[in-house]
């Protein structure tokens, strides 16, 4: 993949990572939300994707657990909000 799409790809997960947490912090969704939990999925799989790229591997390690902690979120949380 050319570099300007690694680049893009990390910027879409510091957005949407962003994103989760500003309107969690402004109690606009809840952490327990389907959308809070699948928008920090995605952002984290986009960071790793671009920290693997640039072998910044503590960045991979700490978005995989990331993505890890939202997926265990998704798959176990029974009452789902929103």
């Amino acid at each position: 993949m050319e570099e300007i799409g690694i680049e893009i790809i990390g910027w879409l997960g510091s957005i949407l990572i962003l994103y989760a947490f500003a309107m969690n912090a402004l109690g606009k969704i809840e952490a327990s939300s389907k959308q809070y939990q699948w928008v920090n999925l995605i952002g984290g799989t986009c960071f790793i994707i671009n920290t693997v790229h640039h072998k910044a591997y503590p960045s991979a390690v700490l978005n995989v657990v990331w993505v890890f902690i939202a997926l265990y979120s998704i798959l176990n949380i029974k009452n789902w909000k929103k």
